[in-house]
């Protein structure tokens, strides 16, 4: 609450009437004249006070103080989700060499306009993550993957990298065109060498399957019930 005092106007209106009664009806002539009229002037001042004093109220505060403004919390540094571990280093280490893998394929594979190298491309992405995730699942078939992890892989990428650094220049050339053409050779060749060593992966279980199945044979001879159909 503000308390405001309102001054009236009226006094001063009194002074007024009183220089202009005085100048009707008085002389105003010489420095004595003067003195009067400013003297009555004064006391019709005070009389008007008297009769009309000021005010005083009370406002109410239509504006009030803006607040402060307060610090906007801060977002904690998001971190990256950590792969959960498999208990095994070796396995973890390859989990997330199949991540990083299989994301640079991605990049390259928008980054690469050519139909035929996207299509070459995808297969490889496919290949490698049934690769790896076969091997996560049977670490001990981790030395026969040893050489794709450490040579063939990586060298599938650098490969892959030149051939996009050369494509997105725009430039026909001898030695552009040229290497681009080996590398789409060799791509076919990466692709089956790909597939074979994910095919070799399931060796052990495709021989003890024939294995199963061989004595499955041999048990339902013995039995009469070979040639028969199970449950008919």
């Amino acid at each position: 609450m503000a308390y405001v005092k309102k001054r009236s106007v009226l006094p001063v209106y009194f002074i007024g009437g009183t220089w202009l009664l005085w100048s009707l009806f008085a002389p105003l002539y010489r420095p004595a004249h003067y003195i009067m009229a400013a003297l009555v002037s004064f006391i019709a001042y005070n009389l008007g006070k008297m009769l009309f004093p000021d005010k005083g109220y009370e406002m109410q505060d239509t504006a009030q103080a803006a607040p402060e403004p307060q610090p906007r919390p801060q977002a904690a540094p998001k971190q990256e989700a950590k792969p959960k571990s498999t208990g095994n280093p070796e396995i973890d280490a390859l989990l997330v060499e199949r991540d990083r893998a299989v994301s640079e394929m991605r990049r390259l594979n928008d980054s690469i306009e050519d139909p035929q190298i996207s299509a070459q491309i995808t297969h490889l992405e496919t290949t490698t993550g049934k690769i790896i995730d076969a091997v996560a699942a049977s670490p001990s078939k981790l030395p026969k993957i040893r050489k794709f992890m450490n040579y063939y892989l990586p060298t599938t990428l650098k490969l892959l990298n030149a051939y996009d650094r050369m494509d997105s220049t725009g430039v026909s050339g001898a030695n552009i065109d040229g290497a681009k053409g080996k590398i789409e050779d060799m791509l076919d060749t990466i692709c089956a060498a790909f597939t074979r060593l994910l095919d070799d992966l399931y060796g052990e279980e495709a021989m003890d399957i024939s294995a199963d199945i061989k004595v499955m044979e041999q048990m339902l001879a013995q039995e009469g019930l070979g040639g028969m159909t199970l449950g008919g």
